[in-house]
């Protein structure tokens, strides 16, 4: 998993709520249990004027002009910028390695869906839980003034907007050792491998039939 520490990057506002998994990586895309390969794909309704799948050369398609993501400097975007209750519908963790495969490194929103909000620590994409007021400052500081960029400090859990003083957010003290080591569930498990190794040899001859 990617580490996490600091990150500064263009906010794209997508200044709609609700915003739903199969919105952001339709059903058609998961027949892949990679995690990497989605980024073309991410909100694929929204990003194009006809059908996508997951065989169809996206080059051919025709794009949005209206979508926010099809708009420079959007295109670019590290930090996404959502309202309320993003992330909602269905479990799938394709969701957030479309979200990262299109360069997104943290989502900034009043309330997250809670397994969206689950599956990010896991897969190295930071959400930040934001109020409301708050968040509605940042869309209108990105209305005044396309291209605009936050700073991200995961380990003084702050965020540097200019004209305002340091914005504090929480994150869970465990979430937060595993993104600044780059650490998912795998990662952890292996940090206790000699240990394993060490029960399995003594469990061998005591249960043969189990390797």
């Amino acid at each position: 998993m990617q580490v996490f520490k600091q990150h500064k990057g263009i906010v794209a506002p997508m200044d709609r709520p609700n915003v739903d998994t199969d919105a952001i990586i339709p059903k058609q895309f998961l027949k892949s249990i990679k995690r990497s390969g989605f980024g073309p794909n991410a909100f694929d309704d929204w990003r194009y004027l006809d059908e996508g799948g997951p065989d169809i050369d996206n080059d051919g398609r025709r794009v949005n002009p209206d979508f926010i993501l099809n708009l420079p400097p959007y295109d670019k975007a590290t930090i996404l910028l959502a309202r309320e209750n993003f992330g909602c519908g269905s479990s799938r963790e394709h969701a957030v390695w479309a979200l990262e495969d299109f360069g997104f490194r943290a989502v900034l929103a009043p309330s997250f869906a809670d397994i969206f909000f689950n599956n990010s620590f896991k897969n190295g994409l930071l959400p930040i839980v934001l109020d409301a007021e708050l968040i509605d400052s940042i869309f209108k500081a990105i209305e005044k003034s396309p291209g605009f960029e936050l700073s991200i400090d995961l380990e003084s859990q702050s965020i540097l907007m200019e004209g305002h003083e340091p914005i504090k957010f929480e994150v869970d003290e465990f979430r937060k050792h595993c993104l600044l080591n780059g650490l998912d569930d795998i990662a952890l498990t292996l940090q206790h491998a000699d240990d394993i190794k060490a029960y399995e040899a003594k469990r061998r001859p005591q249960a043969p039939w189990l390797f």
